[in-house]
């Protein structure tokens, strides 16, 4: 319990005794000028309604304000979660772009990289036919120079050499 709320009943409590305590006073009939005309009442029954009427209204407009109070914190509320979910979604949304094009941005590389292996292995293979080219022509010129050596110096030549010219 507030302290305010408790002062306000312990007030009460003190109010209640007090007029307990002197209710013959209270109710005892006393002239009253209404401005336009007098009349007899008790004064303090008066005030006492009064008093009872004045917190009546004040508890009213507390439960009103209250009331208010809850239903605006509720209707925020329920704006924020629709803005969270929005939010949410957006981000979601983001994601699945971010995510298409990632993988697009890869298909694109495998695409890339499947082209630079072709072209790399058609070069390589056309340089490892150069390369038996090459050492094809380099053996038979050695042949050649070999050949031509041993005839100069008079040796016979080898079957399968005679066979190859």
């Amino acid at each position: 319990m507030k302290l305010s709320s408790a002062a306000l009943g312990l007030l009460a409590l003190v109010l209640a005794v007090f007029t307990a305590v002197n209710w013959s006073a209270f109710t005892s009939p006393t002239q009253l000028s209404l401005i336009v005309t007098s009349v007899q009442a008790p004064l303090g029954v008066l005030m006492l309604f009064f008093t009872g009427a004045i917190t009546v209204a004040f508890l009213a407009l507390v439960v009103y304000l209250q009331a208010s109070a809850a239903l605006e914190a509720r209707r925020v509320g329920k704006e924020l979660k629709m803005q969270r979910d929005l939010a949410d979604r957006a981000e979601a949304s983001r994601f699945t772009e971010l995510r298409a094009f990632v993988s697009q941005e890869l298909a694109g590389l495998r695409a890339l990289s499947a082209d630079s292996d072709a072209r790399l292995a058609s070069r390589l293979e056309a340089t490892e036919r150069a390369l038996r080219t090459d050492i094809e022509h380099a053996g038979n010129t050695l042949a050649a120079y070999i050949g031509e050596l041993e005839h100069r110096l008079g040796l016979p030549l080898p079957d399968d050499a005679a066979d190859r010219r």
